[in-house]
Order: C-alpha cells, then sequence, then structure tokens
C-alpha cells in the first residue's frame, strides 16, 4: 500500500508513563498501518540512546544512537528526522506516534518534526498523557531530576515539578487516564491548570482524530511566551483555586525579593509576567513549580519600544498589548496566576500588594526604587 500525501505524525509525551504506554499502544490498535517509535533514555546520559519501533504485534526494529555532546535529548533531536523520514520513504506507514521518554518536554521535538518535514512528514498532533490522580505530587515534587533517575544530559538541573508543568501545558490534547484513585479534586487542579486543553479518555474512540487534527507549531509558542500566554482564569472548585492578581503599579524589587520563598510556596503552580520598578522596559517572566522558581527576562515591554518598532513584533505581541494597553503605563502591568488545592487567597493577595510602590515611593521617583536585592543575579537574560 502506498500513501498519499506527507506522513502524518503525533507526539505523545508525559512523565506519567503508564498512561503515556497506554495512550500509544492505544493509538497503535486503533490507527491500521500505525508504528510507534521511542527513543529510550534511561541508560542516563553517560551512555548511548537505544531507538526501538514497534506496530501493533510489537517491536519490530532498534539500534543505539550515540550521544551528542553529552545530552541524550540531542541525540534524539539528531536521530529523529531521519528515522521519520525512512518511515515515510517506504510508504506504509498511516501514521508515525513518537513517543517520547518520560522527562522529555514536547516543545523542542514538536518544532524539530515541523521544521524537518519537508513534505514527507508533517507534525499533525501534540499529546501529553496524564494520571489525574499523579497531577498533584508530581507538580509539587521539588527534586532535580538527576535524583530521580530522569536527567536527559550531564548538567541537567531542571526539576520533575517544572518538567512535568511544560509538558502538561504545551500540548493542546491530554490524553487522561481512567483510574480508579481519581478524585474530583484532581479532575478540577488538572482542569485549571489547562483550562483550554482538549481533554481525551485513554480507551475513548475520539484519540485517533485527536492525534491527526494538525498543530500549529507558530501559536503553541506565541501560546506560551509570557507576553501572550494563555493564562488560566479566576476559578473555585471542589476545594482547588486558581487566583489572578493584576495590578497596575510596579513592585518595589527589594521587597518581592524578600518575598519570593513564600510567594513561591504559596501554590504548587505559579506562572505570568511581572514590572519592575526600577526595570521599567523589561518584560519579566515569572514561572514557579514544585516550590522552584524561574524568573527571566522576557525582552521589552511594548510601551517601550518607539512606534516605528510595533510592526517588527509578531501579531500575537501587538494583539496582547493592545488588550492590557493603559493610557499611562501602556502594556506594563503585573499578571501574575497561581493554581493550588486549598489556596489561601487573603494571605496570597496581602503578600503580593505589600510588595508593590506604595504613594510615596511612587512620588519619590526612581531614586526610592534602587534594586539591591540581588535580581541582577536571578533572572534569565532574554532569549
Amino acid at each position: 500500500m502506498t500513501l498519499a500525501g506527507p506522513m502524518p505524525v503525533v507526539i505523545v509525551c508525559g512523565l506519567h508513563g503508564d498512561a503515556r504506554r497506554d495512550t500509544v499502544e492505544q493509538l497503535l490498535r486503533e490507527v491500521p498501518g500505525s508504528v510507534a517509535l521511542h527513543h529510550d533514555l534511561s541508560a542516563g546520559p553517560a551512555r548511548n540512546v537505544r531507538r526501538s519501533v514497534r506496530d501493533v504485534t510489537g517491536e519490530t526494529a532498534w539500534d543505539e544512537t550515540p550521544l551528542v555532546n553529552d545530552c541524550a535529548c540531542c541525540a534524539l533531536r539528531e536521530d529523529l528526522v531521519p528515522e521519520l523520514t525512512r518511515l515515510a520513504d517506504d510508504g506504509v506507514t498511516s501514521l508515525a506516534v513518537v513517543e517520547l521518554w518520560d522527562s522529555v518536554e514536547p516543545r523542542g521535538m514538536a518544532e524539530v518534526v515541523a521544521a524537518h518535514g519537508n513534505g514527507v512528514f508533517r507534525l499533525t498532533g501534540v499529546m501529553t498523557a496524564v494520571d489525574p490522580a499523579l497531577v498533584l505530587d508530581c507538580l509539587s515534587n521539588s527534586d532535580d531530576l538527576a535524583e530521580a533517575g530522569l536527567a536527559a544530559a550531564t548538567g541537567d538541573q531542571r526539576t520533575v515539578g517544572d518538567t512535568f508543568a511544560r509538558q502538561l501545558e504545551y500540548a493542546p490534547v491530554l490524553a487522561v487516564a481512567d483510574s480508579p484513585d481519581t478524585g474530583l479534586d484532581d479532575l478540577a487542579l488538572l482542569r485549571q491548570l489547562h483550562p483550554t486543553a482538549s481533554q481525551v479518555r485513554i480507551g475513548s474512540t475520539r484519540l485517533g482524530a485527536a492525534a491527526v487534527a494538525g498543530f500549529d507549531v507558530a501559536a503553541a509558542a506565541a501560546a506560551q511566551h509570557p507576553a501572550c500566554a494563555r493564562l488560566p482564569h479566576d476559578c473555585d472548585e471542589q476545594g482547588v483555586s486558581t487566583l489572578v492578581w493584576r495590578r497596575l503599579r510596579p513592585f518595589h524589587a527589594g521587597r518581592l525579593y524578600a518575598a519570593l520563598e513564600d510567594l513561591c510556596c504559596a501554590a504548587p503552580r505559579s506562572r505570568g509576567r511581572f514590572w519592575l520598578a526600577d526595570r521599567p522596559d523589561s518584560l519579566l517572566a515569572w514561572d514557579a513549580a514544585g516550590g522552584a522558581l524561574w524568573l527571566e527576562n522576557s525582552g521589552p515591554w511594548m510601551a517601550s519600544l518607539p512606534d516605528a518598532a510595533w510592526e517588527l513584533m509578531p501579531a500575537e505581541r501587538r494583539t496582547a498589548a493592545a488588550i492590557d494597553w493603559h493610557p499611562e503605563h501602556g502594556d506594563r502591568c503585573q499578571h501574575l496566576v497561581f493554581t493550588s488545592p486549598d489556596l489561601d487567597r487573603p494571605g496570597l493577595v496581602s503578600l503580593l500588594d505589600a510588595c508593590l510602590l506604595t504613594d510615596d515611593e511612587l512620588a519619590s521617583g526612581p531614586e526610592a526604587w534602587s534594586d539591591a536585592s540581588g535580581f541582577d543575579q536571578l533572572l534569565a537574560p532574554a532569549a
């Protein structure tokens, strides 16, 4: 049988291995002629990566690929495109299922597949397989991936919690396990963490259709950018809360720095963008999971740019800025979102508000805003 058009490719990822494997096995059963490609990184960043190919009958081939720069994920990227090309050239694979290893995040792999299809294969879906009963424990896990035996490279400094958060929030489709240990609060937490995702129960006949529904890597990247991220809305459900905190006044860097530990521990997941008084031109990203906080300079606020530069910015950035625009501050704002069971809303709001500039500090001008806090060491530079 020879198939017409580029071979469809779906990426299935997730730290919940049983749910991920069940998702892949169902796709192999449900889509005749489908093949699963998996790179096993369990040997760690010191050894070769084992690549296997299987169909509904079981494993059909395997090989080993050498590490690249002591990085198992780099080896995966180098090997993935040639393998997908080989499967497509055979002309008999109706769907290639790329099953990512536990700690591999989907964004990098999705962008590789989308950029190198060359009319031979095309990315049609990204799914994260998840067991709702494990979401809170996984999201709250502050262990380094190396401690958990999940590091994908020498010097991998990611934690279990922040890796899981990026896996969960990137995919437009969540393949959800039907676990007997799942409670209503677990399902509420999952909905609030990624409210725009399409949830498909593993075992549902909708899974195959979701695998080929289409995927736009540019739109997915824009949805992750702090300036235009699709952040959750305020919500209270089944004892789980999402607090959306928005203000039109900058933070005092010293007070915010002193409050970071308490803010980071206030919820297993928080994210958004923020504005420091002594850095009025810098849009700063906030990304916290499992007690670990990542702060990043994500480039300029649109309000700090000359008019001529606006046309050079992506449409998503211009639209997001227009939505947030204030006559005095432009798009500068505080927009932070905290999601947790039993969230202390009043205490969190009080703590955040106390970190803002006071009326007297605003009137005193920049000398009252100087930062001796250590943010220079914390903030990752703009990409």
